[in-house]
């Protein structure tokens, strides 16, 4: 299972969480690409997107395209820190085309 972290997301997730292969937008190098695009790019390579961007839920229809996404409350690196079981957690139990939003 491949993952990807958008634009935003603290790279401390991919850092604490080794046991996932976790890349970053920055790495692929897909920043400053909308959301649409990004996903098609995702297709094929990676399973789930992490974000902050809660607007994706209204913007995206999953279903289609197979890819996950983890939406994260905040960006902010103590929160993150602190919710990184639960970013674990989700990251375990999603299925493919589903979203999951952090309280």
């Amino acid at each position: 299972m491949k993952i990807l972290l958008d634009e935003g997301v603290p790279d401390i997730i991919q850092k604490r969480l080794s046991s996932f292969s976790i890349y970053s937008v920055k790495e692929m190098g897909w920043r400053g690409v909308k959301n649409t695009v990004l996903l098609d790019l995702m297709a094929g390579q990676f399973q789930i997107l992490i974000t902050t961007d809660k607007s994706i839920p209204s913007q995206q229809n999953l279903e289609k395209r197979q890819i996950s996404i983890v939406i994260l409350p905040t960006n902010d690196v103590p929160s993150v820190i602190a919710l990184l079981p639960q970013i674990e957690e989700a990251l375990a139990a999603i299925l493919p085309g589903a979203f999951k939003q952090l309280p």
